[in-house]
């Protein structure tokens, strides 16, 4: 199979089910914004993650190919062969948040993003997160969306700023609070 197809030559592309929408549709950018997430995620990990937080960002990489399938495929698409974003995916964001926390020193400050190169690479991960939730967000307010979608990135972006925080700690990295002008 070839990797190219030359049917978004003409700017526009299929989600999944088959309807073609132009490239530039909310749509697509919100699962394009997710994938770009991923591959953030990617750079966290070759920055030389700790195991546990390498294997975290490995079953998160995962669920992400399926919130990227979930946001292609409206859901009134006859492609019922996608797995959408559950109740349970939040709900393990949620336990490994509070896990994560349980080894860490309560938040009082804000902290400036930073520390190793995998927390911080994690960071600029919970960035993109954030505007990938602003456009699931005003794609939500459009049409319908997976159940599910906007709560688990919702909660992605706090459980990316609790494992740089967690990642920080392993590395030996203490946090920079942030220090308001006097």
């Amino acid at each position: 199979m070839k990797i190219y197809t030359k049917t978004g030559d003409r700017g526009e592309t299929a989600l999944f089910g088959g309807m073609r929408v132009p490239k530039q549709d909310l749509r697509v950018d919100a699962y394009g914004t997710i994938d770009e997430l991923n591959a953030f995620l990617g750079l966290a990990r070759a920055l030389g993650a700790s195991p546990t937080t390498d294997a975290l960002l490995n079953k998160v990489q995962n669920q992400l190919f399926h919130l990227g399938a979930d946001l292609a495929t409206p859901p009134a698409s006859k492609a019922k062969w996608i797995t959408r974003i559950s109740k349970e995916d939040v709900v393990w964001l949620e336990d490994s948040i509070d896990q994560l926390e349980g080894e860490l020193e309560p938040l009082k400050n804000f902290i400036l993003p930073g520390g190793s190169g995998a927390a911080a690479q994690l960071q600029v991960a919970r960035a993109v997160c954030r505007r990938a939730e602003r456009l699931v967000a005003g794609l939500a307010a459009r049409e319908d969306i997976g159940a599910q979608v906007l709560a688990y990135v919702n909660r992605l972006s706090d459980w990316l700023f609790t494992l740089a925080r967690y990642e920080n700690k392993q590395a030996g990295e203490s946090e920079s609070k942030w220090v308001l002008r006097q």
